[in-house]
C-alpha cells in the first residue's frame, strides 16, 4: 500500500472566530480521519515512538486497534499505561517526544500519535463506557499531595494495584495546572473532570481545600497510618525580573492572571472573581504559558496583545502549533527585545495605596543574539541605545515559576536544591526523608504535564516496592 506522506490535519476554529471565544480551538478527528491517520503507521518492529514517550504507552498497539475499528481496545491499551490520555492528547509535545521518533517522520510527515490518542479518549468518554473494576484492596495506605499530573498518575497506579489512596490538594478544584493553568480553550475543564472521576472510579479518594504545611503536615499523614507519602505539589510560586515598575496596578503574573480566567472563570458574565480587561497588553516570556496568557488576554477583549520575548522566534520554547495559533489570531511578536522598565503613573483620586499607580507602557530594549549560554542556547545581548517604549495598561510576567516552600519549610529532612525543587533520586522519585517521594514541577519546576506524568509513574512502581518489601 502507497504511503501517505502528510498527516490527516486537525479541524480548528476559525482564527477570527476563536479569537473571541473560549471553545477549544482544536475540534478532533472524524471516525474517518482518526482510521485513515492510523493507516499510516507502519507498525515498526522496534517501536521507536515508544521510547519517545515518557509513560511508555504502547503506541504502534492501539494505533493497529484504531486502524480495525476497535476504538475501546484501543482506549484499554493506552489506559494501561496513561491515567490522563484525553489530556496527554491536548497538550503533550507529542512533536519533541513520540512523534519525533516516529519512523515514517524520516521521510514524510510523522504519525499523528497526539490526535488519535485524543480522539480515543474522547470517544471512550463519548460513548459513556465504563469497564473499570474496584480492585481487591491489598490493606496498605498512601497519600498523595497535589491533583496535578504527577500527583494524578501516581495515585492512579497505586490504586489499581490495590492501594487505598488519598489524593490532598490545596485548591477547591481537582486538576493541579490542568485546571488553574491551562486555558479552557486548548484543555476544557469538563475533559479533566472526567478523568479525574475515572480515577475515582479506582478508589482514589480526593480531599480539596487542605494545604499541606498548614492544615496537616507531611508528620501528620504519618500519624494518620500512611506508610508513604508522594510530593506532587506543582511549581505555583511566579517568577519576577526585578525591574522597576513591578508593583504597579495592572502588572500580574501569568499563574494569577490565569487562575483568574480558568478556575475562577473571571472571563464569565456572572463571575464574581474580578480581572483586568485590558485594551493593550504585554506578555513577558515565550514558553506555553506566555501563550496562554496572550490568548487569554485577547479573549477578554484586549485590542493590542504583545509577546515580549528576548531571544528570536527560532528559540521561543513554546509548542510550534501554540505560536502558530497565536499568530493566527493576531498576537505581535516582539522578538529580540527584553524589558527594562515598567512605566506608570498615579490616580491622584486613589487614596488607598499612593506609592503604587497604573500602568501606562513599558520600557524595552533591542538585543542580539551573541553566543552560547550553558545551556547550547544563543545568549541575548543589549544593543546600547535601542530603548523604546510600548504603550500598555497590563503587564504579564510569564518567565518560569518555582516551588513553594511550604512544605519543604514545614517537613524536617527534606533536602531542597538552590531553586527550591525537591532533590530525588533519578530512578526512584525518593526523597532525602523516608518513605517520601516526589516528582514533577516540584522537583524539576516547571516542565511538560507529559513529564510530570512520568514522574509520577516512577514514584509509584518505587513506593509499592518499598511497602512491598515490608511485607
Amino acid at each position: 500500500m502507497a504511503i501517505i506522506p502528510k498527516r490527516c490535519e486537525m479541524p480548528v476554529q476559525d482564527a477570527a472566530v476563536r479569537a473571541h471565544n473560549f471553545n477549544e480551538v482544536a475540534l478532533g478527528y472524524t471516525v474517518e480521519m482518526a482510521v485513515a491517520e492510523a493507516g499510516r503507521c507502519l507498525n515498526c518492529k522496534n517501536k521507536p515512538c515508544v521510547e519517545g514517550c515518557p509513560v511508555n504507552i504502547a503506541i504502534p498497539d492501539f494505533i493497529t486497534k484504531v486502524k480495525q475499528g476497535d476504538f475501546e481496545g484501543a482506549y484499554s491499551v493506552i489506559s494501561m499505561s496513561s491515567s490522563l490520555p484525553a489530556v496527554c492528547g491536548r497538550v503533550c509535545p507529542q512533536e519533541s517526544q513520540c512523534e519525533s521518533k516516529c519512523t515514517l517522520g524520516i521521510k514524510f510527515e510523522p504519525v499523528a500519535i497526539g490526535r488519535l490518542e485524543r480522539f480515543v479518549a474522547d470517544r471512550h468518554n463519548e460513548c459513556g463506557l465504563d469497564n473499570d473494576l474496584l480492585p481487591a484492596p491489598n490493606g496498605h495506605k498512601v497519600a498523595v499531595i497535589g491533583s496535578g499530573p504527577s500527583g494524578l498518575t501516581c495515585a492512579g497506579d497505586l490504586a489499581k494495584k490495590g492501594y487505598k489512596v488519598t489524593v490532598f490538594e490545596a485548591l477547591h478544584v481537582a486538576g493541579g495546572v490542568l485546571v488553574y493553568g491551562i486555558p479552557e480553550f486548548r484543555l476544557p475543564k469538563k475533559i479533566v473532570a472526567k478523568e479525574v472521576d475515572a480515577l475515582k472510579r479506582y478508589g482514589v479518594d480526593i480531599q480539596t481545600n487542605v494545604v499541606i504545611g498548614k492544615t496537616l503536615t507531611i508528620d501528620d499523614l504519618f500519624d494518620q497510618g500512611y506508610e508513604g507519602v508522594f510530593i506532587g505539589s506543582g511549581a505555583g510560586l511566579p517568577n519576577f525580573m526585578g525591574i522597576p515598575g513591578e508593583s504597579l496596578k495592572g502588572v500580574y503574573s501569568a499563574n494569577e492572571f490565569l487562575t483568574r480566567s480558568n478556575l475562577m472563570k473571571a472571563y464569565a458574565a456572572d463571575s464574581h472573581t474580578p480581572i483586568m480587561h485590558a485594551k493593550r497588553v504585554a506578555v513577558i516570556g515565550g514558553g506555553n504559558v506566555a501563550m496562554d496568557a496572550a490568548r487569554t488576554a485577547l479573549r477578554l477583549g484586549a485590542e493590542h496583545v504583545y509577546i515580549i520575548y528576548r531571544r528570536s522566534m527560532e528559540e521561543l520554547p513554546a509548542r510550534r502549533e501554540e505560536v502558530e495559533h497565536a499568530e493566527e489570531e493576531g498576537i505581535e511578536f516582539k522578538i529580540l527585545n527584553n524589558p527594562v522598565e515598567i512605566l506608570g503613573y498615579r490616580n491622584p483620586n486613589d487614596r488607598r495605596d499612593p506609592k503604587n499607580g497604573f500602568v501606562t507602557g513599558i520600557r524595552v530594549i533591542k538585543c542580539r543574539l551573541g553566543e552560547p549560554d550553558e545551556r547550547g542556547r544563543r545568549r541575548p545581548v543589549e544593543i546600547p541605545g535601542s530603548e523604546y517604549e510600548i504603550p500598555v495598561d497590563c503587564v504579564i510576567m510569564s518567565i518560569g515559576t518555582s516551588p513553594n516552600p511550604l512544605i519543604k519549610n514545614t517537613t524536617a529532612g527534606l533536602e531542597v536544591n538552590r531553586r527550591g525543587g525537591i532533590v530525588v533520586e533519578e530512578n526512584t522519585g525518593k526523597t532525602s526523608r523516608d518513605a517520601v517521594w516526589a516528582g514533577g514541577d516540584a522537583v524539576t519546576g516547571a516542565a511538560t504535564v507529559i513529564l510530570a506524568m512520568g514522574a509520577g509513574k516512577t514514584a509509584a512502581r518505587a513506593i509499592d516496592n518499598y511497602i512491598s518489601g515490608k511485607k
